[in-house]
């Protein structure tokens, strides 16, 4: 005789409600309201307030899986979530910005090179998040989105800052997207920090460098963040060609 059971239904207390972990998740939502503030003021004119957003953006994607980590707050739900705050505000909020600014006025140039950082960045994201297990965790493969979007933020604030309209350093913002949107889907490998411990106790000028770098980037921030990512970018391809240069040579078999 078959044994009747029942079905489970919202109004079944059997039925285990999956809940969400506060704490990381708003750190994410904080980044995805960021770059979609990015994105109003970049279509109400406002480049150099989208610039600065998309820097907010940075900082509280850093801390969403930092707070997640250290509070054992990690899942599979904030993992996707990140992402897709990564998309909007690494990917489509930079390649609007860029867009409206300057690329807007180069026609369908303009328009596909936007395009490109836009897909380079989902393509990035893409390969990152099904790679999780097979990568070195001390580098990322390609520059990460974040890097990327600081550059092209980076480039708008700096221009903005000294006086410098769209239309004047228009190939400049074309350089400086489609090589940020191209970078992110090589295999050149950046350095990603993540090797670095937190818990454990460092040298005491450890703490005065990272003073003295604060200091160094509150005298002028639009220069000194372009400068530093802009070094970033390039550092995957140096440490490529040093690898390159000084990797030795095979060793011939003696027949």
């Amino acid at each position: 005789m078959p044994v009747f059971r029942p079905r489970k239904t919202l109004m079944n207390p059997e039925v285990r409600r999956r809940g969400i972990y506060i704490l990381p998740n708003l750190f994410t939502t904080a980044a995805l309201f960021a770059g979609f503030f990015a994105i109003v003021q970049a279509m109400n004119g406002q480049f150099e307030n989208a610039a600065m957003a998309i820097f907010v953006a940075m900082v509280f994607d850093g801390l969403d899986g930092r707070v997640a980590r250290m509070t054992r707050t990690q899942s599979a739900f904030g993992a996707e979530y990140d992402s897709l705050s990564d998309m909007v505000s690494f990917g489509a909020a930079p390649a609007l910005v860029a867009y409206e600014w300057a690329l807007k006025g180069m026609g369908k140039v303009g328009m596909v090179v936007a395009f490109v950082y836009c897909a380079g960045t989902a393509l990035r994201l893409a390969r990152f998040n099904t790679n999780l297990d097979v990568i070195d965790k001390r580098y990322f493969q390609g520059l990460p989105c974040p890097a990327a979007a600081a550059l092209v933020a980076g480039l708008v604030w700096l221009m903005m800052d000294i006086g410098w309209s769209g239309e004047e350093t228009r190939w400049y913002a074309l350089a400086v997207t489609l090589f940020a949107g191209i970078t992110m889907v090589t295999n050149v490998r950046f350095y990603s920090g993540k090797d670095i411990n937190l818990r454990k106790s460092v040298p005491f000028v450890i703490v005065v460098a990272f003073a003295l770098g604060f200091a160094l980037v509150s005298t002028y921030p639009p220069g000194v963040l372009f400068a530093l990512f802009f070094a970033y970018g390039l550092s995957g391809y140096v440490m490529s060609a040093w690898r390159l240069l000084h990797r030795k040579p095979p060793v011939a078999r003696a027949e």
